[in-house]
């Protein structure tokens, strides 16, 4: 699964693109001051602790720049670092080293900090069958990234695109007057046989009308922890249960308890800190 996320060829289009942004017409400073033939020792370190992801993406940048960089890895995405750990060692051009420092670290730093958040998130569960899993509100042309980063965090993966699973919200059963069954037959209609069925629940009575459309996922949004145990217990396993809204590391634990099986939330990749790693001459 998580090398199919990240295609070879996708991810090197994807550097490329980055370092021409950087780069531009020439990193005046690097290249006015290093001689072409300079050669350099570079250490990866991690400055905090945290969860490694990213690392085949680091490289990435380098085996673009220059063919003659030599990057020794000490340990692989998932892996868990401590602060002070030389994570890689590279030795080779000197300007293309320095050239390509910071887009590397940019994805090395923002891949490690979700992955690490993801953890953080996923551990706070304990003992319960939940699993965290991520939304859609990701950073745009930088999905496949950070979906990557959610599961090399311990999480599983939500849809990835419009076209993956049928999600109907409030707007949508609003714009079907209303009933849930409706929006749903109406749907099934055309629907593909590969696609399931997914329908945001605010109450109760949404609830019901949910497990009498057959939807395939249900979604209790923003309900009490009470609310939620109480539909629980009318699910059974006649849908998939997730919860999402208002989930933090500090009610994640409760939200679990309730019995769902899967818990969304954004926090996980937009409110994630970039982990400090350090690119060391």
């Amino acid at each position: 699964m998580t090398k199919g996320l990240l295609q070879k060829f996708v991810v090197e289009e994807h550097v490329k693109n980055a370092l021409k942004e950087d780069i531009g017409f020439g990193d005046i400073t690097t290249d006015f001051l290093i001689d072409s033939d300079k050669d350099i020792t570079a250490y990866l370190k991690t400055r905090e602790d945290g969860i490694l992801c990213g690392i085949e993406v680091f490289k990435t940048v380098f085996r673009i720049l220059s063919e003659n960089i030599e990057i020794k890895v000490m340990f692989s995405d998932g892996d868990s670092i401590k602060k002070g750990d030389t994570i890689a060692i590279l030795k080779g051009s000197a300007r293309a080293i320095l050239n390509g420092e910071r887009t590397a670290l940019n994805y090395i730093q923002r891949m490690s900090g979700i992955a690490t958040e993801t953890k953080r998130y996923q551990d706070a569960i304990g003992n319960c069958k939940a699993r965290i899993t991520d939304t859609r509100k990701t950073t745009p042309g930088f999905r496949m990234f950070e979906k990557y980063s959610v599961y090399i965090g311990g999480a599983r993966l939500h849809r990835f695109n419009l076209s993956d699973c049928v999600m109907l919200k409030d707007n949508h059963i609003q714009y079907a007057g209303g009933s849930i069954v409706d929006a749903v037959n109406k749907i099934r209609t055309n629907l593909s046989h590969t696609h399931k069925i997914e329908v945001e629940c605010d109450t109760f009575e949404q609830v019901k009308e949910a497990l009498l459309a057959k939807a395939d996922i249900i979604m209790l949004d923003n309900m009490s922890c009470d609310l939620m145990r109480q539909c629980v217990s009318v699910i059974g396993d006649k849908a998939l249960i997730e919860a999402s809204g208002n989930v933090t590391i500090e009610t994640i634990s409760d939200i679990a308890k309730t019995g769902v099986d899967v818990i969304s939330s954004s926090a996980i990749v937009a409110k994630a800190k970039t982990l400090d790693i350090a690119l060391d001459m």
